[in-house]
């Protein structure tokens, strides 16, 4: 793991807990008129949004919104559930961020929501070339399960359906194996050199311990979010709009 030894799992109050179930109600602009899309190859930095973790493209529909009428173009994961392999999630967002430059002809963002953000941090020193630079929002970067004892119960539940016959699931090489070691020692790769990365992090946050959220690598942008409510929330939403602003391409 990228800390030594085990993250402990904590247990936030019942008031955070409270707040972060409402914070779902959020999702509620993912219905709603169509905005325009934007031109790739013009004006600001285009973005690609990644899903948290049991979350699809869908969670990512109000922040792509945003940033369309702020003038980003805007491009989706692919994932229609953040749910499988960690190496194989890190291979399909590294073929989808080709894609996406390629269509763009210039680097984009890569912005990730909790799990999204950690596969954003490893793709990124995989291919840095490809990138304008990474937010990631309320993302655990330290270690890659910093969070309460039920839902480490629940991705338990999901290793061993997945060796009773559901593939799209993360595997027990993911938790123990092979795949955690690798992913994890990427993710505690060194940073590359000039390439901005900024973490939002939230003390309200209910599922993620925020301190695993701290990369010494990025800059630190504390707002007052629930960890899933941060893709809904206007003011993180203007504090995105804000940083991609200046990483013009």
């Amino acid at each position: 793991m990228v800390a030594a030894g085990l993250w402990e799992p904590f247990t936030p109050p019942a008031a955070l807990r409270r707040r972060e179930a409402l914070g779902w109600l959020g999702y509620v602009q993912a219905v709603g008129p169509r905005v325009p899309a934007v031109d790739a190859r013009s004006g600001h930095v285009p973005v690609l949004t990644v899903p948290g973790f049991l979350t699809g493209d869908w969670s990512m529909i109000p922040l792509a919104r945003h940033l369309r009428r702020a003038g980003h173009a805007t491009f989706t994961s692919g994932m229609a559930l953040n749910s499988g392999c960690t190496e194989m999630l890190v291979e399909l967002l590294e073929r989808r961020l080709e894609e996406v430059v390629e269509e763009a002809g210039r680097p984009v963002a890569l912005v990730g929501q909790s799990r999204g953000g950690t596969l954003c941090r490893m793709v990124a020193v995989r291919r840095p070339e490809l990138l304008a630079g990474v937010v990631t929002l309320a993302s655990p970067l330290l270690h890659q399960l910093p969070t309460t004892q039920a839902l480490l119960n629940q991705v338990q539940l999901m290793a061993r359906l997945n060796v009773c016959g559901w593939p799209w699931l993360l595997t027990p090489d993911c938790l123990t194996g092979g795949c955690a070691e690798r992913t994890s020692a990427l993710l505690g790769s060194p940073w590359p050199a000039d390439l901005p990365f900024v973490s939002m992090y939230s003390r309200q946050d209910a599922v993620v311990d925020w301190h695993a959220c701290l990369d010494p690598a990025a800059e630190h942008i504390e707002v007052g979010s629930t960890h899933n409510g941060m893709g809904t929330d206007r003011h993180v939403q203007r504090l995105l709009t804000a940083t991609l602003k200046s990483w013009r391409t």
